[in-house]
């Protein structure tokens, strides 16, 4: 028997297709532009790192976009669903995340699209805006006092007790991270300072002080100096 021209076309493929929604999969797709587009904002209104990446940031739009993608096509066919859990599978990101921040933007791109592929437009419009909010007030609380690192070399003990006395005479609040001893550069001290006002005129008292050689302060924001 035969294959006619019909019997081609009846395929699973062409019910596939045609049971598709496009005018679904285009609002899913551009809720997802929109609210990764709220998420750039965010991250660029919050940003605290030391250098800003503005590559980085695009990406979460269009990781919101893409996991929006996928999920779309995954929800269609259960068949598809398990080969592209075998395709992720072996994929592996090496890129190190060094701000924890940056894991939650990327979490939040990938949950956005992941609830929108899912067509939960509603709950991911009223989370987005919630940890938006929250993120917004608590990087925009004013620091009173700023963390500072003061880095002081010192060619003996004497310098080293004049060196701590200025700390107690300037800041209420201070420790000693770090004292290194050696015989070619002597003492060299650590200091982890903070400061409301932000004036630098101790660090001219530092090294004017007998047996001090060199004394520098860096911004530090608890991790790494800026």
């Amino acid at each position: 028997m035969g294959i006619t021209f019909n019997d081609i076309f009846k395929s699973t493929f062409l019910e596939k297709t045609s049971g598709f929604s496009f005018t679904d999969a285009a609002i899913a797709l551009a809720a997802a532009f929109l609210i990764g587009m709220f998420i750039y904002l965010i991250y660029k209104k919050t940003f605290g790192g030391v250098m800003y990446s503005r590559p980085f940031n695009i990406s979460l739009v269009a990781l919101t976009m893409l996991t929006t993608f996928v999920i779309l096509a995954v929800t269609s066919n259960v068949i598809l669903s398990l080969g592209m859990v075998g395709a992720l599978s072996i994929v592996r990101f090496r890129t190190a995340i060094k701000d924890p921040m940056d894991l939650v933007f990327l979490f939040w791109a990938i949950g956005t699209g992941i609830i929108l592929g899912a067509g939960l437009i509603p709950l991911a419009v009223l989370g987005s805006v919630l940890i938006g909010f929250i993120l917004i007030v608590f990087v925009s609380k004013n620091v009173v006092e700023t963390p500072y690192i003061v880095m002081v070399n010192c060619t003996d003990e004497n310098a080293e007790g004049g060196a701590t006395g200025l700390m107690k005479k300037y800041f209420a609040k201070y420790r000693v991270k770090s004292k290194t001893v050696t015989a070619a550069k002597g003492i060299e001290l650590v200091f982890e300072i903070r400061m409301k006002s932000g004036e630098t005129k101790f660090v001219n008292e530092l090294s004017a002080i007998p047996g001090v050689s060199n004394a520098a302060l860096v911004s530090f924001n608890g991790e790494y100096a800026i």
